[in-house]
């Protein structure tokens, strides 16, 4: 009796589910199964049963997931096309701005003059070739610097007017007072100078006691450190080159006018050392 009742309440079993699966196919129709699929089962009595799934769910899951993926690759795509937009815009920017700081630095410059040339340092400029010129040496007032006078000057109108003030100048060198290396011949000659223009530099100074220029700086010419003499009036100082030439081959006649003499130290309030007595007194010209 066990054992048939065991038999009996598996094919119950097996019958209720066949009802299950008829009923829910019975309710299948039309718009209600288009998420749902059919399926053949086989059981042990080699029955063929039919099984109806809802993959409504399934199919929300899906449908969520391709979305999530493709919103991914989109972006990823999206991101790297604007990195690619934007490295190319930044180098097209640091082009423009590297083309306009070059050609802005052609035209930055410093001027300075070159006493004692004609012409300017390699590299360097020439705006224009002149004398150098001043107010006489024994004159009580007027102007005491020095100027370079163009040698294609534009002349004012002549005056009766007498106020004298602008002479050539000369050197004062001689054996007795020649610095070591310049020509003792200088004496009493005309002195040439050149205005020139050092291109991308933004600083000029000269720098008197000195014929090397500070770190970072550069060296546009060296010589000597000269005046007027203390006997007469006073003047500016100038740095006449070391290679200082004659403006002209006219013969030494003395002329007088502004006068360039060479200088000397003098111990005392000037601290020896690290300065020395009766020196000349080293020039150098720098620009940066």
């Amino acid at each position: 009796m066990a054992r048939n009742s065991g038999v009996n309440t598996g094919f119950n079993c097996i019958l209720l589910a066949v009802g299950v699966l008829r009923s829910l196919a019975s309710e299948c129709v039309g718009e209600n199964c288009k998420n749902v699929i059919s399926m053949p089962l086989m059981d042990k009595m080699k029955a063929t049963l039919k099984a109806d799934l809802d993959v409504t769910n399934m199919n929300n899951h899906l449908k969520a997931y391709i979305e999530q993926q493709t919103q991914k690759s989109v972006g990823t795509a999206m991101k790297d096309d604007m990195k690619q937009l934007i490295d190319n815009k930044l180098k097209e920017i640091n082009a423009k701005i590297e083309s306009t700081i070059l050609e802005e630095l052609k035209r930055i410059g410093v001027t300075y003059v070159r006493w004692g040339r004609k012409g300017c340092p390699d590299g360097a400029e020439l705006v224009y070739t002149g004398q150098a010129g001043g107010n006489r040496y024994n004159h009580n007032g007027g102007g005491v610097n020095y100027l370079c006078l163009p040698n294609d000057p534009e002349n004012g109108e002549h005056q009766s007017f007498v106020n004298s003030q602008l002479y050539g100048a000369e050197y004062e060198i001689f054996a007795d007072r020649n610095p070591r290396g310049m020509s003792s011949i200088l004496g009493n000659r005309e002195v040439p100078c050149a205005v020139c223009r050092r291109k991308r530099r933004s600083s000029v100074i000269t720098i008197p006691g000195r014929k090397t220029c500070y770190k970072d700086w550069n060296a546009e010419y060296n010589g000597y450190l000269m005046a007027s003499h203390n006997n007469y009036k006073r003047t500016d100082y100038a740095c006449i080159d070391v290679n200082a030439e004659q403006f002209d081959n006219k013969s030494a006649y003395n002329e007088d006018g502004a006068l360039f003499y060479p200088i000397r130290t003098s111990c005392g309030s000037l601290r020896c050392p690290p300065y020395r007595k009766d020196a000349d007194v080293l020039c150098v010209l720098c620009t940066k």
